[in-house]
């Protein structure tokens, strides 16, 4: 196609992006504003976190100068940071060489991976994945290898139950290569809900020891856990990791802020250079206001995650049942606010024949926005059979959402 004088349109999307297209959230999203659904869809509350935390960025817009922060972050909030990463993993974190703070854990994925990569190498990928990971090792230069975690599905109690999702230990092994420069780990598990093992991880970091390669940990939903008995390890904390690890968080999860897009990384000063070198780049600082507020935030944070905790699970506990009690084959997630269903039993009624066409069917015909994980795959039939759906809402939400799935009967 020739612009008016003549002359070739410029190319649109390079290359290496537009095989990922748009992202499955933004459609979704969309689909379920046409339709008045219940969006179930995007992980996002549909309610605010602690208005301590809104005060706290209204008084320094008001009391701070509204200028660039610091590339490495506000060091007020790199030393909350650091304090928090030292209690929670017992290891030792200088603020001025160890932390910086980042646009959301997007950003901070996709500058761990832009700093530390070079063309040819490859990064382990567990999938299914949020889905901007394997865009961003496509941004970096790197190349993607997977491993499954494959859900089991068993009979509890006279229904079907998804047990599990669960890694292959030798498909895990024979992903790490010569040219393997990173392995991605996201635990607590978005969308599965899985929080890795401490055995789990060990072999992971083990791996990593044996390849000499690096570990880059996104651990946004580390404080939404709901079973003492699987409790959350950071992989920076086992034996050989500490140097070797790259930790992602944010604030949006913990604290219902999911829209100010405040993140961190925190890595050893080597590994937290390549991080810098990239930040710069990209974002080179973020909102300073919002920064002086997420430090406030830190100080309190038990204040709202023991709030918070307890109404997610009794959410979780809600939904879980009522997907159960539909014939959905059910994972009771241990982690994050998202949970992971199969759908085989119940697609026939819709008239679908995987998840994307089960999606489009829920919101079309129930009035429910729910996410099609394969989407999350790359191989896409393994995740055919799946559907995610998002409890971070309110109790009423999540009322209204099961009464409209229940004309699945």
């Amino acid at each position: 196609m020739n612009a008016p004088g003549g002359h070739p349109l410029p190319r649109g999307v390079s290359g290496k992006l537009a095989p990922f297209g748009t992202t499955i959230f933004t459609t979704m999203t969309k689909l379920a504003q046409e339709h008045g659904a219940v969006n179930l869809s995007q992980g996002f509350p549909d309610f605010d976190g602690p208005e301590f935390i809104k005060q706290a960025a209204r008084d320094a817009i008001d009391h701070q100068p509204n200028q660039y922060a610091p590339m490495p972050g506000l060091p007020s909030l790199r030393q909350a940071i650091a304090k928090r990463f030292t209690r929670d993993t017992a290891l030792p974190c200088d603020p001025d060489t160890q932390v910086v703070v980042t646009a959301g854990c997007t950003e901070g994925i996709a500058a761990a991976l832009i700093g530390l990569c070079n063309r040819g190498d490859e990064v382990i990928l567990f999938e299914p994945f949020y889905d901007s990971y394997r865009a961003a090792v496509a941004m970096a230069g790197a190349s993607a290898r997977f491993v499954a975690l494959t859900p089991t599905i068993e009979e509890v109690g006279g229904k079907r139950v998804v047990t599990s999702f669960a890694f292959n230990a030798a498909q895990l092994r024979a992903a790490f290569g010569p040219r393997t420069r990173a392995v991605l780990v996201n635990t607590p598990h978005n969308p599965t809900g899985k929080v890795f093992s401490r055995e789990e991880l060990t072999l992971i970091a083990e791996l990593c020891v044996e390849h000499n390669a690096v570990a880059i940990v996104d651990e946004v939903y580390e404080r939404l856990l709901f079973d003492p008995s699987q409790p959350h390890v950071s992989i920076a904390s086992l034996p050989g990791m500490a140097e070797r690890t790259v930790t992602l968080s944010s604030l949006g999860k913990t604290f219902s802020f999911t829209g100010w897009k405040i993140g961190w990384s925190v890595a050893s000063p080597a590994l937290t250079a390549a991080v810098r070198a990239a930040h710069q780049f990209i974002t080179f600082a973020v909102a300073t206001p919002l920064q002086h507020a997420a430090a406030a935030a830190l100080a309190r944070e038990e204040e709202a995650v023991g709030g918070l905790v307890p109404m997610l699970r009794a959410n979780r506990d809600k939904l879980a049942t009522a997907l159960s009690d539909l014939g959905f084959a059910v994972h009771v997630p241990a982690g994050t606010y998202f949970i992971c269903a199969d759908h085989t039993a119940v697609a026939p009624r819709l008239g679908a024949s995987d998840d994307q066409s089960f999606c489009m069917a829920l919101i079309k015909q129930c009035g429910v926005a729910a996410i099609p994980p394969s989407v999350f795959y790359n191989t896409p039939a393994l995740g055919h059979s799946l559907v995610r759906f998002a409890f971070c809402k309110k109790p009423e939400t999540i009322d209204e959402g099961i009464a409209r799935l229940r004309s699945l009967r």
